[in-house]
């Protein structure tokens, strides 16, 4: 990392946490299904409230049979970059757990998700790849198109591919893949409580 990156961490971490990152400009390589097997495998080993495991992963492949459908369901803005991804993803979370015998349900569904949403974009970048994750697409048609059941929350989308390499981006590319920071730990770490606000 350059000096004049800001993706600096101020405590010592693995270097795969601010080396994450999420491009817009692909290759537009395609992804063989078995790399992205293995990015589903390190999120399977996510943790998750009584091992509920309730992440679900649906995938589309670059020019296989649900490749359009996948796409036709980002945002315009997102359908420019993601053109030249090799997969897309929807991940989906349930609601419910099952405990015993019996559905209950699941108020950390989301947040277990999550973690296993970060396991397969971490995989993804030491796999040589990377995944970008996105807000931008219709949740509502997802539902229908993927026949996600009752009691599933769609959470996100993702483009996983391979980036551009930084010394072979075009100026207007250079631009859009600057490096971002994130703000301090003080703005959202608090010893105790959270702190007083002034008025």
């Amino acid at each position: 990392m350059t000096q004049d990156n800001p993706r600096r961490p101020d405590h010592a971490v693995d270097p795969q946490f601010p080396e994450r990152r999420s491009p817009r400009a692909f290759t537009g390589e395609a992804v063989p299904e078995a790399e992205l097997m293995r990015m589903f495998e390190a999120a399977r080993w996510s943790p998750s409230a009584y091992n509920s495991q309730p992440w679900r992963f649906v995938y589309a492949l670059r020019g296989d049979a649900h490749w359009d459908d996948f796409f036709g369901l980002l945002v315009p803005a997102n359908q420019r970059w993601a053109k030249d991804t090799g997969a897309l993803v929807i991940l989906v979370s349930s609601e419910r757990m099952k405990v015993g015998e019996e559905f209950k349900p699941a108020p950390s569904h989301s947040l277990d998700t999550g973690a296993a949403s970060l396991a397969f974009q971490l995989q993804a970048n030491r796999q040589g790849w990377h995944a970008h994750g996105m807000g931008g697409f219709d949740r509502e048609r997802a539902k229908t198109l993927l026949n996600v059941p009752e009691h599933h929350r769609v959470e996100a989308a993702y483009a996983v591919g391979r980036a551009i390499p930084p010394d072979r981006l075009d100026e207007e590319q250079r631009v859009k893949e600057a490096p971002n920071g994130r703000r301090p730990i003080a703005d959202f770490v608090f010893a105790g409580r959270f702190p007083a606000r002034e008025a």
